[in-house]
């Protein structure tokens, strides 16, 4: 799943994201994440999050929604 829709994402998901300090290299970080910054249900290059690990980054992809890296919606 990528990033680039809101509903998609909830505090406790395990994503990628790309730091901005990353995007010219497209490097991905991994990590929980705490709070959602983007306000709009979509973004073209990814919704902004903070990880718990205070990091800030677009989501890249989306790897699990229970915060372990699994998805648990089936």
């Amino acid at each position: 799943m990528n990033g680039t829709r809101r509903d998609t994402i909830r505090p406790g998901c395990t994503v990628d994201i790309i730091l901005k300090q990353d995007q010219q290299s497209g490097k991905v970080s991994r990590g929980i994440v705490q709070d959602i910054l983007t306000n709009s249900p979509v973004h073209p290059h990814g919704i902004k999050v903070r990880l718990k690990d205070g990091r800030i980054g677009r989501v890249a992809r989306i790897i699990g929604t229970d915060g372990t890296g699994t998805d648990q919606r089936e």
